[in-house]
């Protein structure tokens, strides 16, 4: 019998159990085992979160800022009415609001509103007189009185309210302002500019009906042509 053969019949049964390999598990313990685990499961937790950090995010779009344009702008100011404004009534074709260049003449004003009627006459109404914008021409009217200006801040260097009153730009309301003039007697002067054209001179005045001479000695330094 050779010597390994003896050994091995010497030993009890329990020691030839333990004589042959241990498998792993037996061989690290439960304590081992553990440890294993808890270390693959944080190694797949810190592989997790670095993949989550490294991922890729998309970045929001950001809407270009809105420009405006400096053509809308302008486009969209109001422009302001360009011309003379005047009324035209009495005999005439269209009587009303007509627009006319600067410069126009009355000749113009009363062609704007479509002619005199069939049978009427401008009769001594000076159509080459210039118009003034918001006046009031009356064809084959008599007497009739040019409208107001709309009343509004005086402009820039404009004569104080006791200057002279230029009686070619007046109105009604400017010529009231003065010593012994009412509604008729402005009425008149008006209808006599308005027949006549501008005044040249101040004496015209006295061509006026119902002006004297010591009604117009009182008028005549405080109007002006």
């Amino acid at each position: 019998m050779r010597l390994s053969e003896r050994l091995r019949s010497a030993l009890p049964p329990s020691g030839l159990l333990r004589s042959g390999p241990e498998p792993p598990g037996r061989a690290l313990g439960p304590g081992g085992a553990r440890v294993l685990i808890v270390a693959g499961v944080l190694a797949v937790a810190v592989a997790c979160g670095y993949l989550w950090l490294a991922r890729p995010r998309a970045e929001p779009d950001r809407a270009p800022p809105v420009a405006v344009s400096s053509v809308a702008l302008v486009a969209s100011a109001p422009s302001s009415p360009a011309g003379l404004l005047v009324h035209v009534l009495g005999k005439v074709r269209r009587p009303g609001l007509v627009t006319l260049p600067a410069g126009a003449r009355v000749a113009d004003a009363i062609r704007a509103a479509g002619g005199t009627r069939p049978g009427a006459t401008t009769g001594a109404l000076n159509l080459a007189r210039p118009v003034v914008d918001g006046e009031q021409i009356p064809v084959g009217v008599a007497g009739a009185s040019p409208l107001p200006l709309a009343s509004g801040p005086a402009p820039p260097g404009a004569a104080p309210s006791d200057a002279p009153v230029n009686l070619n730009t007046a109105t009604s309301d400017d010529l009231q302002r003065l010593p012994g003039v009412g509604p008729v007697l402005a009425a008149r002067i008006l209808a006599y500019r308005t027949e006549h054209g501008s005044f040249r001179s101040v004496d015209q005045l006295q061509e006026v009906s119902g002006i004297g001479p010591r009604r117009f000695a009182d008028l005549k330094s405080q109007v002006r042509t």
